[in-house]
């Protein structure tokens, strides 16, 4: 779909056009199918795992659907695997694929589908963050992480059943990557401000509104409750929706996003993507003069990480990657600017409560 917003300015916003989130949908695979008249071979990107908790499923879904169904299993998100399952798809002749899973597997089967220009299904089995709806993938290239432009899924079937079933940890990053929207708009309006950045206001409020959903909620987002998960889906679908209609990352990823990129490069044992970017939303939200006592308040209430010791990280690596993040995608303009001294880094840690 375009949008025209001036005589010389043209969106492309992409979106899912089938969005199925409740008990048990997984058994609509095959609906789905039809309702988009796919045909044809699927192929289905899985791990070992999430084969037994839904991908078999699904299989036997398609099939009795009418359609032929391979799988592939992943173990790493790395471009050598992309390239695996791109080489699996053309021996199959695969006319679309399904990425089945927690991050990985949706986001090798994203990036491998917008390489073959074939459809693709997002069927997320926990709700740790974002990616299971946005058009962009997170994989290791050379040994580092980056962050590669794909296309959006063509569906989303989320059954919170499986998500809800899933440790609660991995729901619990989700609320964590969705609260930080509220840093990534702030720095956003901050880019747009001093760097003439173009700044969309609906995309921007529609972010928002996600992550106020989830700190308003915070009380009820509890293990094992599918209402818990059917809240956290539905905000993750937000920011999907959000990036799509801004065409960028921008409304749901700023100063807390790289600062958690600096973590996956320097921490030795990471903790997960939205826990990551949670805490440092509590602290770029200090930077930006707001209440990040809200947002340290609503991670506790959740039961997501609020501070080093809860990631397992040390306290220099917090240090060392408050330090690099502004380094991470030096073209986003965000608070950090052109990077804190070690005296600046040292202070807002402290003063959140994120180290000691």
């Amino acid at each position: 779909m375009k949008l025209t917003e001036s005589k010389n300015s043209v969106k492309w916003m992409q979106l899912p056009r089938d969005v199925l989130v409740g008990h048990g949908v997984l058994d609509q695979v095959g609906d789905v199918c039809r309702d988009l008249k796919l045909k044809g071979n699927a192929l289905i990107v899985t791990g070992s795992t999430t084969r037994e908790v839904a991908g078999k499923r699904i299989r036997d879904c398609l099939e009795t659907a009418g359609s032929s169904v391979e799988m592939v299993l992943t173990s790493k998100a790395t471009i050598e695997e992309v390239e695996r399952v791109m080489e699996r798809a053309l021996e199959t002749d695969s006319s679309y694929l399904l990425g089945v899973g927690s991050g990985r597997s949706i986001d090798i089967a994203k990036l491998a589908s917008t390489r073959l220009e074939l459809p693709f299904f997002s069927v997320p089995t926990s709700a740790s963050h974002d990616g299971i709806v946005s058009s962009r993938a997170s994989i290791l290239d050379n040994g580092k992480k980056a962050s590669v432009q794909a296309q959006a899924p063509m569906a989303v079937v989320a059954d919170t059943e499986i998500i809800s079933a899933a440790p609660f940890r991995f729901l619990a990053a989700g609320c964590g990557d969705i609260i930080s929207n509220y840093t990534a708009v702030l720095d956003w309006e901050l880019a747009s401000r001093l760097r003439n950045e173009y700044f969309g206001e609906y995309a921007a409020a529609l972010s928002r509104m996600a992550a106020r959903v989830i700190i308003e909620s915070a009380d009820s987002i509890k293990p094992e409750h599918e209402n818990s998960a059917r809240l956290v889906v539905k905000a993750l679908v937000s920011n999907g929706v959000a990036m799509s209609i801004a065409g960028s990352s921008r409304p749901a990823s700023g100063s807390e996003h790289m600062f958690s990129h600096a973590l996956d490069q320097l921490a030795p044992k990471p903790a997960l993507h939205g826990e990551q970017c949670g805490v440092g939303s509590i602290m770029m939200m200090y930077l930006h003069g707001g209440n990040w006592q809200q947002i340290r308040g609503a991670l506790k209430k959740i039961g997501a990480p609020a501070t080093a010791r809860e990631l397992g990280i040390e306290d220099k690596y917090i240090i060392e990657a408050l330090l690099h993040a502004h380094s991470i995608r030096p073209e986003r303009y965000t608070i950090l600017g052109s990077g804190l001294t070690p005296s600046a880094a040292r202070k807002v840690a402290k003063i959140t409560g994120v180290i000691d």
